[in-house]
């Protein structure tokens, strides 16, 4: 390794993120928006599945096989949501 990338890497800092105290009511929050996002998602999947029973039954049933996929990228979405905005800050 030379001086240069050395100098460079004693140099970055490596801040490690803290919550302030006043943040609690915020954190109360956004834990309950999260909790009841996947509540939501899973009876998403539920009716979904329910869908899709009865249209296989008529004949129908590729076409719900979109309305599942929907349903399963808005719970990746919902439980990355804060790996997503860490990647951004």
């Amino acid at each position: 390794m030379n001086s240069f990338s050395a100098r460079a890497a004693s140099v970055i800092p490596d801040p490690t993120p803290t919550v302030p105290d006043q943040a609690g009511g915020l954190l109360t929050i956004l834990n309950w928006a999260s909790g009841i996002g996947l509540i939501l998602g899973v009876l998403g999947v539920i009716i979904v599945g329910i869908g899709m029973v009865i249209q296989l039954q008529r004949g129908e049933g590729a076409q719900a096989i979109g309305k599942l996929g929907w349903v399963l990228m808005g719970c990746i979405i919902i439980s990355g949501s804060s790996g997503i905005v860490r990647a951004f800050v």
